[in-house]
């Protein structure tokens, strides 16, 4: 039996907890509403992208990196900043603790070592280069967003691990201490440091290998600091449980949202640029950072396109972007305007870059 399909065969209080879970039903965990992974109508013309489209979807250039290591070496002044790693991979610094989010510093977000989607670009830097961290937050079990070779690097450093429920039977299979996973069902909540960690509802699904769907939980996260408070999707799509989620911990001085692997035939699963902005209303509005683009292939848009569209759509309704380089330590209350470096990559222009960018 693969370590993925035993880590989804559940005892104990694991297993007691998953049983008592309102989103738990006949074996599986659901969505509020009746959405599946499937592709929506005709499958004919999503085909005919697959094909048609391929060479768009991979950047022409090398992706533009910063190194965040020296940066890292010294405090935020405004207590809270950010580095993206790619994907859904970030270094959050919140009032005085570390947190990693979805750690993929893999080659590939797959379950094998020589095929699956590969990345665009390296990771800004090594784990090995990586601070002290206070936490690990793994929003669910998708490969493109826990990593097994990642997770048992991270496992020798003894950092807690916050994540949706069941998903711990990943990460103890992957050499994490139970004691140091806290599991959480929707709406319940941890303190790690000085950082309160809530699961959110959120509308997408799990599974890392044959018979494991739906098996452990998938949510959205609301973290609290002393100071500042920011919500990060994982992967979801628009669903009105986020109005909830902006009514009970908003406002936000960031809210990250997943923008790529979209499609209209999967709409229901992820939120792809237009209805991020519909998200980012529902919760509230503030400063938006579009996540979980520009590191892998995982979609039938050209690689750049969340980036580019949500841009424009966000400049019409003047929604404050969020839009650092991929390895540039940032202060988000010190951001002031929305930097396109993707087009360095697609069009050979350079953009300007903010003073505040490391």
């Amino acid at each position: 039996m693969s370590p993925s399909r035993h880590a989804c065969q559940f005892s104990g209080v694991r297993l007691e907890r998953v049983r008592a879970s309102r989103q738990f039903a006949e074996g599986r965990f659901r969505n509020t509403a009746p959405v599946g992974p499937g592709i929506q109508g005709n499958p004919l013309p999503v085909l005919g992208e697959f094909f048609l489209g391929a060479s768009k979807r991979v950047p022409p250039g090398p992706v533009p990196l910063v190194s965040p290591v020296e940066s890292w070496m010294r405090r935020p002044e405004s207590g809270f900043r950010v580095t993206w790693l790619g994907h859904s991979t970030m270094l959050l610094e919140l009032d005085g603790a570390r947190i990693l989010t979805d750690p993929v510093f893999g080659e590939r977000a797959s379950p094998l070592s020589f095929a699956g989607p590969r990345r665009f670009h390296a990771v800004p830097a090594p784990l090995e280069a990586l601070p002290e961290l206070d936490a690990v937050l793994v929003s669910h079990d998708h490969y493109d967003h826990l990593c097994r070779p990642t997770i048992e690097a991270l496992a020798k450093r003894r950092v807690r691990f916050v994540t949706a429920l069941g998903v711990g039977a990943h990460l103890e299979a992957y050499g994490v201490a139970p004691e140091l996973i806290t599991e959480l069902d929707w709406w319940e909540r941890t303190q790690v440091g000085p950082v309160v960690f809530t699961a959110t509802p959120s509308q997408h699904f799990s599974g890392r290998g044959l018979g494991d769907r739906n098996r452990t939980l998938w949510a959205s996260w609301v973290l609290e600091g002393e100071k500042h408070r920011v919500f990060f999707s994982g992967d979801t799509g628009l669903t009105d449980e986020l109005v909830e989620v902006g009514r009970r911990h908003g406002p936000f001085d960031l809210v990250m949202l997943e923008v790529g692997a979209f499609h209209p035939s999967w709409g229901g699963i992820h939120l792809g640029p237009e209805n991020a902005l519909k998200a980012h209303a529902m919760l509230g509005g503030g400063t938006l950072m579009p996540v979980h683009w520009a590191t892998f292939n995982l979609g039938l848009h050209p690689w750049d396109e969340p980036a580019e569209t949500l841009l424009q759509l966000a400049t019409e309704q003047q929604v404050r972007l969020f839009t650092p380089r991929l390895g540039a330590v940032v202060e988000p209350t010190r951001w002031e305007l929305a930097t396109p470096w993707w087009r360095e990559v697609t069009e050979g222009v350079l953009s300007p870059r903010p003073v505040t960018e490391g």
